[in-house]
């Protein structure tokens, strides 16, 4: 299937793990000072999360529910290969385009309900576990697609929104299904950390996930479990390297941006530590690294820059590439991932937002098409991706919403499953600097 997001996963690992820090850490006790000028860049959140929408919408199948894995920019694809992991994403797309009125609510609650039909009663499965590559009309695995483990609990992780959104008896029912068959402890192959993926042909990967990434979601999936769980030594067997950056030190092996972003889209980690670290802290403390990075880069780079930054796993004018840093990884060209920044909007509204205005301000229609942002551009060379990703989009969408108001995060969050995943990890509720921001964030919207 080509390159992809977790080729990255052979990292040098370092010793004890401390809570995050970054010299003085982000200023919480300053965004009070930025919300009026944050507010009036909802319009262009607005337009995001419309023009995400319009792609899960436009570009899943309509019987199966499937969503292309990616498709042109413009709209027109004819492409037939969806990713769970998209579909994932387009499931609580679908939600806040509901919410949110995108489209006649009764069109938006019969299409996840004919997904999720399909999910867990037709399309092809081993032990619970679905394709990640698959034919968008049918469900059927495509070319030497494999199982992974962590594209399933993105698709999952869609469809307990859903159950939780809808609040509707069939809906739940098949969200629960597809929850429930899945056999976790067939995917970690005998030892205690994932196995990286497994395939009819070759069996399981030596590879496994067992670096801090964006498996939290996974490992918290598989430990919510009612039939089929891990015990919280899978949690415990997560390496945590420690990454040193400037003034600051975060839990990262070699990875790209949105390892810090994926599982946040759905968990809500805000107010919450575990014997090992604040990860929403960890994220914030990356993202201002990454910023950071990216500036340091503009003497090689001029398309760079504190106002204009942003690199992830995306497409590139050779191909698809993991890329990212800090430490330095994939042969940076001065390409921006828009997804980079729109993925930190929780992390780092004002900076975030400030990256989105510029992107779309001075480039306005040479990246800006039907479904939003292309998913990378080079400023340098003038090259442009003709596509979007249904990943990024994704990822786009939901950090959007949950930066305005927590919608994904206060759903998804309801889950009972969810809930006791957490509490067998050892979360447990702690005063972090992020309890102040979203009460002055909840505050500016109420007046």
């Amino acid at each position: 299937m080509g390159s992809n997001r977790r080729d990255f996963l052979r990292v040098s690992l370092a010793g004890a793990v401390t809570l995050p820090l970054c010299g003085k850490s982000f200023a919480w006790e300053n965004l009070s000072n930025h919300l009026a000028a944050v507010v009036p860049d909802y319009p262009l959140l607005e337009d995001l999360e419309r023009s995400s929408f319009d792609f899960f919408w436009t570009e899943a199948d309509p019987h199966t529910g499937l969503v292309r894995d990616r498709a042109f920019a413009d709209g027109g694809d004819t492409r037939k290969l969806s990713s769970i992991a998209a579909t994932g994403f387009g499931l609580t797309g679908l939600c806040i385009g509901h919410q949110r009125r995108y489209r006649a609510p009764e069109e938006i609650k019969a299409r996840v309900s004919r997904t999720l039909k399909f999910l867990a009663h037709e399309a092809p499965q081993v032990n619970g576990f679905l394709y990640h590559f698959v034919e968008m009309d049918s469900g059927q695995r495509s070319y030497d697609a494999e199982i992974s483990p962590i594209d399933m609990a993105i698709l999952l992780c869609g469809a307990i929104t859903c159950a939780e959104y809808f609040q509707d008896e069939q809906i739940r029912r098949d969200a629960a299904k597809l929850y429930a068959r899945v056999e976790w402890p067939w995917a970690l192959n005998g030892g205690k950390t994932f196995a990286l993926q497994w395939t009819p042909e070759y069996g399981f990967s030596e590879q496994r996930w067992d670096s801090y990434c964006e498996s939290m979601m996974l490992y918290l999936l598989a430990m919510g479990s009612t039939t089929h769980p891990v015990t919280a030594e899978s949690w415990k067997a997560i390496q945590r390297p420690e990454l040193a950056y400037n003034s600051c030190r975060f839990i990262s092996g070699s990875a790209p941006l949105f390892v810090h972003q994926f599982s946040h889209a759905w968990f809500d980690f805000r107010d919450k530590q575990d014997d090992y670290a604040n990860y929403y802290q960890n994220s914030v403390t990356a993202s201002l690294a990454h910023r950071d990075f990216c500036e340091e880069l503009r003497s090689q780079f001029p398309s760079y820059s504190r106002s204009v930054w942003g690199i992830t796993a995306s497409d590139s004018r050779t191909g698809y590439v993991v890329w990212g840093g800090p430490p330095l990884q994939g042969p940076i060209d001065g390409s921006i991932v828009p997804a980079a920044s729109a993925g930190s909007l929780p992390f780092m509204l004002t900076e975030s937002l400030s990256v989105l205005r510029n992107l779309r301000g001075y480039y306005g229609s040479q990246i800006w098409k039907r479904y939003g942002f292309v998913d990378a551009f080079n400023p340098l060379s003038g090259w442009v991706s003709p596509d979007v990703v249904g990943i990024d989009v994704g990822i786009s969408m939901l950090m959007a919403e949950n930066a305005r108001t927590q919608f994904v995060w206060n759903t998804f969050m309801r889950n009972r499953e969810v809930n006791a995943a957490m509490l067998k990890a050892n979360f447990r509720s702690t005063l972090t600097p992020s309890s102040f921001a979203r009460r002055l964030l909840q505050t500016d919207r109420n007046s």
